[in-house]
């Protein structure tokens, strides 16, 4: 199968999946959509507290893993929400070094306008539709909290998700893309024939989603050296988003990834001509021009390796973008190509 018609087939999916909502503690809709894309194929699906896994073959060989939820707002009172990664109930899992808590203050103003959709988060149940007027910092409670016009009828600990669709320009496609991309990308593996592991995971957002794996793996007596995590990566501009194919990892704010592991990364790209970048290479040299320090981000992964001692590690494989965290999040066509070659090889 050539890639053209690979990337039609992809970009198909992903249109389809970013228009299920998916807010970070609300994911059980989501889920069920991904169940029916996979039960449909010759592989082991099962779903517990957190985290759907999808088994080949041969699931020792190798496992891919990404997270479903993406940024949303829960009602939290009489007309009143708040960014639902970091409500007061998600926050133990965050410590203030992660790259959506130090970019709080420059997302705030993307949001003005956007128009959001209610749903229940364990049935799905469209509840109607309204648009975010502001979005401030609550110095007390540490989180944003939004006007919403139109949605002032909802009951706390309603899920509301922004109004998504993918759009495409030929060199770009654009979205909500954080983490949609990357399941969209497990889901085409797993149709491809992939014999090895896939891990679906909830709450990512809010620093949750290790758990639910460090969880099964001990549960199954199971330890890993090769978990690769996919996601995607935020830049400033455009150019420096589109500088490299793909984002590799050597390490996180909280450990150092497996040094075999994202060697083996680096040579697969390298044979099949894809650019590379490591990103904490990238925060070290802009770093050094930076008043504020910026953070190398806490990653699932990395909270497995410490969480572990290194007897669960692996590495990172991120797509560059920019708008990061917004309906307007952007990555190149070239990136999701490279992407999809890569993943190729691990058939």
């Amino acid at each position: 199968m050539n890639i053209e018609t690979d990337l039609n087939e992809y970009m198909h999916l992903l249109g389809l999946l970013i228009r299920e909502p998916s807010v970070v503690g609300s994911e059980a809709p989501f889920y069920r959509v991904i169940r029916r894309e996979l039960e449909e194929l010759p592989i082991r699906v099962r779903q517990y507290k957190g985290l759907l896994v999808a088994e080949g073959e041969d699931p020792e060989s190798v496992c891919f893993s990404a997270h479903v939820d993406r940024n949303g707002l829960l009602c939290t009172g009489p007309n009143e929400f708040q960014y639902a990664a970091f409500i007061a109930g998600n926050r133990g899992e965050l410590f203030g070094d992660s790259v959506s808590e130090q970019m709080m203050e420059l997302i705030q103003d993307r949001f003005r306008g956007e128009r959001v959709q209610a749903y229940l988060p364990h049935v799905g149940s469209y509840l109607g539709q309204g648009v975010i007027e502001t979005a401030k910092i609550c110095p007390q409670r540490h989180n944003l909290i939004f006007e919403v016009e139109g949605l002032g009828y909802l009951e706390p600990g309603t899920a509301v998700s922004f109004l998504d669709r993918l759009r495409f320009d030929g060199q770009f496609v654009s979205g909500q893309l954080d983490n949609v991309v990357s399941v969209a990308l497990l889901v085409h593996l797993l149709r491809r024939g992939f014999r090895g592991t896939a891990l679906f995971t909830s709450e990512e957002e809010a620093g949750r989603s290790w758990r639910y794996v460090l969880e099964r793996f001990q549960a199954e007596s199971r330890t890993s050296r090769r978990l690769i995590i996919l996601d995607t990566s935020p830049y400033p501009t455009v150019a420096e988003a589109t500088s490299q194919d793909l984002v590799l990892r050597r390490r996180d704010a909280g450990a150092s990834f497996d040094e075999n592991l994202t060697s083996e990364l680096d040579q697969r790209c390298s044979s099949l001509g894809i650019r590379t970048s490591y990103k904490d290479d990238y925060v070290t040299r802009v770093n050094l021009t930076r008043e504020r320090p910026m953070s190398y981000g806490r990653t699932e992964l990395g909270r497995l390796i410490a969480a572990t001692g290194g007897e669960l590690t692996g590495t990172t494989l991120q797509i560059p973008t920019t708008g990061y965290h917004t309906t307007r999040e952007t990555a190149s066509i070239e990136s999701l190509i490279s992407a999809i070659k890569l993943l190729r090889t691990y058939i």
